[in-house]
């Protein structure tokens, strides 16, 4: 059955953390998907865990996807450890060799990832190596295994806890079938392991999952910013937004070759975030131009059921999107997403963590937003 326009804009709400800060409405987490880089994430996680501000919903595809659930899958005391406990048993001590050859200590760490995977992530599948063209079966035609990563996700996510709702989990996957990009949240449905799994499928790599008979992918190679998740939702209420983006949209202009490929990877995975938002600043503008426009026409039509209909569609929420972004270190290479390098997390989720606060102290949801626009975006 269709909604109907009513459902679609709910009265404000007052989210969990408002209490703490002054946070109007309800807190949401968007999180890209990024692999490695996600270690930014949970310093993310960390400095709004520090001030006292905890989600009251988090969206996250690929890495953002684990991320989100650890958050979600927890409560509040035992969020922070077990964050720390995923990206420790992800962490790579480089070889001894890197030191003896610091012009290819990249390259190095890129090869034993490679070669010989995470333990606690993903795994080499040696079949799938004998030759791209074998035939393993939808289930398994990839070239590691996630085994290890469904093991570890299971001793770190609280799947009963998660389920009570207490926080709102979204995750973003991809049909492989149709092509079609699909949300799955705990607030319609129980969310199990399956779901997380799927949602970091990322093709070639890892393997599709199957969930209600239809395999699905990582989400990312869709959408990788799942913000649209918020913007669309139905009833809308008034949101802050910390949005995550793990791949610059902006960017040098690249002066060779594997410049270029670089590049072209974040242009890829960003995912179009700011044509994105424009977009959802129209729309949610039309909102608000249909709920004035209310007060011009006179009672007796304005009640009329007819009209009452075409009002419904106005809408008077606010998001408030705080944009924060992942930065770049000089060392960066064309890999940068399977830098799992002790230093590489520490120094992502280091930054993560400086760059929250700072938006924290900057408090931008206390600015008066303009009434006739829906979304108001703020960087630093």
């Amino acid at each position: 059955m269709a909604e109907t326009p009513q459902s679609q804009c709910d009265a404000p709400v007052v989210g969990q953390s408002n209490a703490a800060i002054g946070i109007p409405g309800q807190v949401v987490l968007v999180f890209q998907g990024g692999g490695a880089l996600g270690a930014y994430q949970a310093g993310v996680y960390e400095a709004l865990h520090d001030a006292t501000v905890e989600p009251d919903w988090v969206i996250g595809t690929s890495i953002g996807a684990i991320n989100g659930a650890i958050i979600a899958g927890n409560s509040p005391e035992n969020r922070l450890p077990r964050l720390r406990k995923f990206w420790e048993g992800v962490a790579h001590q480089q070889s001894p060799m890197a030191a003896w050859l610091p012009g290819l200590a990249n390259w190095l760490r890129d090869l034993e990832v490679i070669t010989q995977g995470v333990p606690s992530f993903f795994l080499p599948r040696p079949e799938a190596w004998a030759g791209i063209g074998t035939r393993l079966g939808t289930d398994q035609a990839a070239f590691y295994s996630t085994g290890p990563l469904r093991e570890t996700l299971c001793s770190l996510i609280n799947f009963e806890y998660l389920n009570r709702k207490k926080t709102r989990l979204t995750v973003g996957t991809v049909a492989v079938g149709s092509g079609r990009m699909r949300y799955f949240t705990n607030r319609d449905d129980a969310i199990h392991i399956q779901h997380i799994m799927a949602s970091t499928a990322f093709p070639p790599g890892f393997p599709s999952v199957r969930l209600e008979g239809e395999s699905y992918w990582d989400g990312g190679i869709y959408s990788n910013t799942p913000l649209e998740a918020v913007l669309d939702d139905r009833p809308r209420r008034d949101s802050v937004i910390f949005a995550v983006q793990l791949w610059p949209s902006n960017g040098p202009e690249p002066q060779s070759i594997l410049q270029v490929m670089g590049r072209q990877r974040d242009i890829q995975y960003s995912s179009r975030s700011e044509s994105h938002l424009e977009r959802q600043k129209q729309i949610h503008r039309l909102r608000h131009v249909i709920r004035e426009l209310g007060q011009y026409i006179p009672d007796a039509k304005r009640d009329s059921p007819e009209v009452q209909k075409l009002l419904d569609w106005g809408c008077g929420t606010t998001m408030q999107v705080l944009e924060l972004d992942a930065p770049a270190f000089g060392d960066d290479d064309l890999n940068k997403d399977i830098d799992f390098s002790a230093t590489g997390i520490e120094r992502r989720w280091t930054a993560g963590y400086d760059d929250t606060k700072h938006m924290l102290e900057r408090a931008p949801w206390t600015d008066i937003p303009d009434p006739m626009e829906g979304i108001a975006i703020y960087r630093i």
